[in-house]
């Protein structure tokens, strides 16, 4: 089985690349980057090849999908300054030309990593479910519901298996945000606002797997909510994060003062080229509470958890 993870130089293509070739599957990958370069060795044994292509050029992509049978797409921009001006590009025309390109190569299965934040706000009661007609505020999430809207109206009748994977927040080691998030607790500069905000986890290690099922598995088909056991609040779960680290805990902060410090950091990104690590965006998704009913995961990719909460997942943080 010969599967393409675009955006395979990124922070979770990365995680999921090294976890395929160290499995004992016999899966061929072809590693999609664009300007950054992989940054991980490719063991010597393993079937591996890497590819640079630009997802804004759709008549490079059918060569890069033949022969291919099963796509994971990651592949994005974060970090910017005003997402606003550019995710209905990155995100939503890019992942189109994709798509067209996967069809006329006749690839049996297109796998969109998502989030539970294209339903809007959800919570334990009333979790994200498989609706498409969710009202999300942010364009983060607005662009990916988008994404998601035409995978699965593309690949309606034809052979090509439509999958959505609305992934909670991944918790682990050599995770981005939460490395981010460490650094500013370490420094006592992290804050987060006062209202309970509801969040739902699921370790590295669980997603990697789930992922890996949902590649290899037939008969999966449609949105999947990747999530653990036990949703919580993200004040919660960063106050726990903290107690951990031995860290001192977020400091609670008005919400005005946060979109203040997100507008300053990406009107100096902006004025000097560099990343922003946080923005207005995300803020706003960051605000929305989301949890994801995982019954069809449980039922269909992934029955046990390693790390049924965080409880027991901390560990690896």
């Amino acid at each position: 089985m010969k599967v393409l993870i675009t955006g395979a130089a990124g922070n979770l293509g990365s995680h999921l690349a090294k976890y395929l070739m160290n499995g004992s599957d016999g899966l061929e990958l072809r590693l999609m980057i664009h300007n950054t370069l992989i940054p991980y060795n490719i063991p010597d044994k393993s079937k591996t090849e890497i590819v640079k292509t630009d997802l804004s050029k759709p008549e490079t992509l059918p060569d890069v999908c033949k022969d291919i049978d099963c796509i994971v797409h990651f592949a994005g921009i974060l970090f910017e300054p005003n997402p606003e001006s550019f995710l209905p590009t990155t995100n939503v025309t890019y992942f189109r030309n994709l798509v067209n390109a996967a069809i006329e190569s006749n690839v049996k299965k297109i796998i969109l990593i998502s989030f539970p934040h294209v339903e809007g706000n959800t919570s334990p009661e009333h979790p994200s479910t498989e609706r498409l007609d969710g009202k999300p505020i942010s364009v983060h999430a607005q662009t990916r519901l988008q994404e998601e809207q035409y995978l699965f109206k593309a690949c309606n009748d034809i052979s090509t298996t439509p999958v959505s994977l609305r992934v909670g927040m991944v918790y682990g080691k050599d995770i981005l945000m939460l490395d981010a998030g460490r650094y500013l607790m370490r420094k006592r500069l992290l804050g987060v606002w006062k209202k309970p905000t509801w969040i739902h986890l699921i370790s590295l290690d669980d997603f990697l797997e789930a992922t890996k099922q949902a590649i290899i598995k037939n008969n999966i088909h449609g949105i999947y909510n990747i999530g653990d056991e036990k949703p919580l609040y993200l004040q919660e779960f960063l106050d726990k994060m903290a107690i951990h680290l031995s860290y001192h805990k977020p400091w609670r902060m008005p919400e005005g003062l946060i979109f203040t410090a997100a507008q300053l950091v990406e009107w100096y990104a902006k004025l000097f080229k560099t990343k922003s690590p946080i923005t207005k965006d995300f803020i706003r998704i960051g605000m929305v509470s989301y949890t994801g009913d995982t019954k069809r995961m449980k039922e269909e990719l992934l029955e046990k958890l390693k790390y049924p909460t965080i409880e027991e997942g901390i560990q690896i943080m």
